[in-house]
C-alpha cells in the first residue's frame, strides 16, 4: 500500500532533489492559529510535515520544543484534539505528507486500535514514536503498519552496523537520521560526519533518509539536502513562533507569517542543493 509520503519521495527522487520536512508543535500557540500555521507550510515549500504531539514529559526535546508543548497543553490541546487539527488540514489538503510525532504515553492512554483508525480516517499518514524501541514493535508499529500508515524510525550516530538492521526491520516511510547526539535544538549538524552516516545506513536500507536535529539555517539545510534525501527543521521554526508572540505568549498578527516566512527561505536552501548537483 503506497502513503502520501511514498508518492511525495517518489515524485521528488524524480525530480532530483531532496524533500524539505517541517515539524511544529499541534496547537502551539492556539489550535486556530496552528491550524493556520500547518496549512500555511506547504504552501511555504515545506514537502512533508511532521506535526508534534504535545507532552507532559517529552525526554528528546530541548527547550524549545518542550516550552511549544507546555504552551499547546494549557490551552487545552489533547491528542483527540490533534487528529481533528489534521482532518481540518485535510479539507483543503490531500497530497501533503503529514506525520505524526511524539511518545507513546497519549497514543497507549487514548487506545492502539482507536487512535490507529481515528489517525487512519484523519488523513495522517506516518508516525514518529521516539520511545518505542524495535524490541516493542508488536505494541504500535506493527498494528501501525497493517493499518496503512508509515513508522517511521530514528537513527543516531549511536546506532551502530550491528543495531541498524532492528532498527530499520519494521521500518516504512523514511528513516530520520538524528545527526547529533542529544536533545533537539541543541548543537549544529556537521555535514561531512552526516554524509558519512547516510552513506553507511543506505547500505542496509532504500528507504529515503532525512536528516534533523542541528539544522537553523538555509545554508545548513542545503549543506544536509546535498548529503541526504532530506532536511528536517523543527527548533528553528518553533523559535520563529515563539519570537511572534506577546508578552502573554499569544499569537499576534504576525505569528503565522514568521513560520511562513521562515519557512520559505529554509525550503530555498534545500531546493539550491538540486540546482548545485546538476
Amino acid at each position: 500500500m503506497t502513503t502520501r509520503i511514498d508518492t511525495r519521495f517518489a515524485e521528488l527522487k524524480s525530480q532530483g532533489r531532496a524533500a524539505f520536512v517541517t515539524y511544529v508543535m499541534a496547537g502551539d500557540p492556539d489550535p486556530a492559529t496552528s491550524l493556520e500555521i500547518v496549512k500555511a507550510l506547504p504552501k511555504s515549500g515545506a514537502d512533508v510535515i511532521e506535526l508534534g504531539i504535545p507532552f507532559t514529559d517529552p525526554m528528546a526535546d530541548g527547550p524549545s520544543i518542550q516550552a511549544a508543548g507546555l504552551r499547546a497543553l494549557k490551552v487545552g490541546m489533547t491528542l483527540k484534539k490533534t487528529l481533528e487539527l489534521v482532518r481540518d488540514f485535510r479539507k483543503d489538503d490531500n497530497v501533503t505528507p503529514l506525520v505524526l510525532m511524539g511518545y507513546y504515553n497519549p497514543i497507549y492512554i487514548y487506545g492502539v486500535d482507536k487512535f490507529l483508525a481515528d489517525a487512519k480516517t484523519a488523513g495522517v499518514d506516518g508516525l514518529i514514536i521516539v520511545d518505542l524501541p524495535p524490541e516493542e514493535d508488536d505494541e504500535l508499529c506493527i498494528p501501525a503498519l497493517k493499518a496503512g500508515l508509515n513508522f517511521i524510525r530514528l537513527a543516531t550516530p549511536t546506532t551502530d552496523d550491528k543495531r541498524l538492521p532492528a532498527v530499520l526491520a519494521n521500518t516504512s516511510g523514511f528513516v530520520y537520521y538524528v545527526s547529533i547526539a542529544g536533545i533537539t535544538g541543541a548543537a549544529a549538524a556537521d555535514a561531512n560526519a552526516v554524509g558519512e552516516a547516510v552513506a553507511r545506513i543506505k547500505r542496509h536500507t532504500r528507504l529515503p533518509i532525512c536528516v534533523g536535529f542541528g539544522i537553523r539555517t538555509p545554508e545548513a539545510a542545503r549543506a544536509i539536502a546535498e548529503k541526504a534525501d532530506g532536511s528536517v527543521v523543527g527548533t528553528a521554526l518553533v523559535d520563529a513562533l515563539k519570537n511572534s508572540l506577546d508578552a502573554e505568549g499569544r499569537a499576534t498578527a504576525k505569528t503565522v507569517n514568521a513560520v511562513a516566512e521562515l519557512t520559505a527561505a529554509l525550503a530555498q536552501g534545500v531546493k539550491g542543493a538540486q540546482q548545485a548537483a546538476e
